[in-house]
């Protein structure tokens, strides 16, 4: 393996950025605008929301499917008053309310990869409005060489056309690509179908046993 690997991939959310959890981030947006929801009742009808909107309509719909998300979620909460115009600033706002950070192990994974000349990149299920504005955040813009998203080629992980463009846009083949994620099934996956090697980043130890994991990303700079 070591020499064998041109480039490192990663996931964005859980994997390089931290936020707090999606039931909390709504609640905290919806108590700024006057209305009180309990973190549980988001946090069911979110579930509902997740058996009823299938991730393939993110690349059909573009970012207005957070829109059309947001909209169900107050729906189901009960939200009547200026529905749409809070559904918009629910996405707008989502960022500012998320408590956006890096892992601690991040910096030190992608100084040491640039260091030995490794090339690395992203592919996320966000949208290109939506990462440049984490990146951005976190001061990570200037470290990716490649950053694919939903609507750079209007596929969902664990599609692994997601990953294909990733490595022919590094130039690299697919078995000289490891790629980190902390999905089993859209990054762990997904990427291993496009040929990658798979790793599952399990800070908390508790993934299936099936999978390959990494408790740290700096653990990756053993494959290189």
């Amino acid at each position: 393996m070591p020499n064998s690997i041109k480039a490192v991939l990663f996931d964005l959310g859980g994997t390089l950025a931290s936020t707090a959890d999606v039931p909390e981030i709504f609640a905290r947006i919806l108590r700024a605008h006057g209305i009180e929801v309990s973190r549980h009742e988001i946090s069911e009808v979110h579930r509902q929301n997740q058996e009823e909107f299938s991730e393939e309509l993110m690349a059909e719909r573009g970012p207005d499917f957070w829109v059309r998300w947001n909209l169900r979620i107050l729906d189901r909460v009960g939200v009547q008053k200026d529905r749409g115009l809070l559904a918009r600033k629910i996405d707008e706002l989502w960022f500012d309310y998320a408590d956006l950070s890096v892992y601690s192990d991040v910096m030190e994974t992608l100084e040491q990869l640039k260091s030995k000349n490794i090339k690395i990149g992203i592919v996320t299920n966000g949208f290109e409005r939506d990462y440049k504005k984490v990146l951005q955040t976190l001061g990570l813009t200037g470290y990716f060489d490649v950053v694919v998203g939903v609507d750079t080629c209007n596929r969902v992980k664990p599609d692994k056309e997601m990953f294909l463009y990733a490595v022919d846009k590094l130039q690299v083949q697919p078995a000289e690509a490891i790629f980190i994620g902390d999905s089993v099934k859209r990054d762990y996956e997904g990427a291993r179908k496009a040929g990658l090697k798979s790793l599952l980043i399990d800070r908390e130890g508790k993934a299936p046993a099936n999978v390959e994991t990494v408790r740290s990303l700096t653990d990756v700079l053993e494959y290189v």
